[in-house]
């Protein structure tokens, strides 16, 4: 049984979509919750890499495809993790892709669960309605970064969205800035956040502002995010307030 199903959205690649699905993942772990990860993004899957699941496969027993399971417990399920080269190409069309995205939910043994992160792909097309419709999503985080273009398309997820009747707990914006290592100074490296005028002017909240941190992409390089440890709060309270959003709805 699931309990709750969070889809992590961004209407467009590279801003960190993957990397934050894998954090509240972790985080939601660290706060003693069951815990599993689907990598809806088919022709991009990256939560293998980024949980040091390189060489692992996942086996089908009694017609059930078993999530690989991580380090510190977080049952993981992706195409990388069913391909004999995980470097090879998925070069199928979108009702293929739609297709695997829905057996990889309905056909993995996930057991018990308190929360399945869903990692989609960018944007808000096939796979993306296809989870809407076809998945009981509890509700669903945004990913943003500060450049104005990425803003001007998250508008987008949020209006998908609501229009499907999905609840949001809120936008994450990835990269919003950069810690100097030296003096501590902020440096806007995309430019001036935007993100407050955006969560207001949409009726959503800002759950979070994520700095580039080069440690923590080494981290995710090399298949280590659970062992990010960190003394910004910014990182380490995006399991609570999923947890709490929840409590709030019901």
């Amino acid at each position: 049984m699931i309990k709750n199903i969070i889809a992590v959205m961004s209407g467009k690649g590279g801003v960190g979509k993957s990397f934050v699905s894998s954090l509240l993942a972790v985080n939601l772990k660290r706060e003693g919750k069951k815990v599993g990860i689907l990598d809806a993004d088919i022709t991009g899957p990256s939560i293998p890499k980024i949980f040091g699941l390189n060489n692992e496969r996942a086996d089908v027993v009694d017609g059930k495809i078993q999530p690989v399971i991580t380090k510190t417990g977080i049952k993981v399920m992706s195409l990388n993790l069913l391909l004999e080269e995980n470097n090879k190409p998925v070069i199928w069309r979108g009702p293929l892709i739609s297709n695997a995205v829905k057996q990889f939910y309905n056909d993995t043994a996930w057991g018990d669960l308190d929360y399945l992160v869903i990692d989609l792909p960018p944007g808000t097309a096939d796979v993306t309605l296809t989870v809407m419709q076809s998945i009981p999503l509890t509700s669903m985080v945004i990913v943003t970064s500060p450049q104005d273009l990425v803003n001007l398309i998250v508008e987008k997820s949020i209006h998908m969205g609501k229009k499907m009747n999905i609840s949001i707990v809120g936008m994450v914006e990835n990269m919003s800035y950069l810690l100097c290592p030296d003096c501590g100074k902020k440096i806007n490296l995309y430019g001036e956040s935007k993100a407050e005028n955006i969560s207001k002017e949409m009726g959503i909240d800002l759950i979070a502002k994520l700095p580039i941190n080069p440690e923590f992409a080494k981290l995710c390089d090399n298949g280590c995010i659970e062992d990010l440890k960190t003394d910004n709060e910014e990182f380490n309270k995006l399991g609570k307030i999923v947890i709490n959003s929840i409590k709030e709805d019901k």
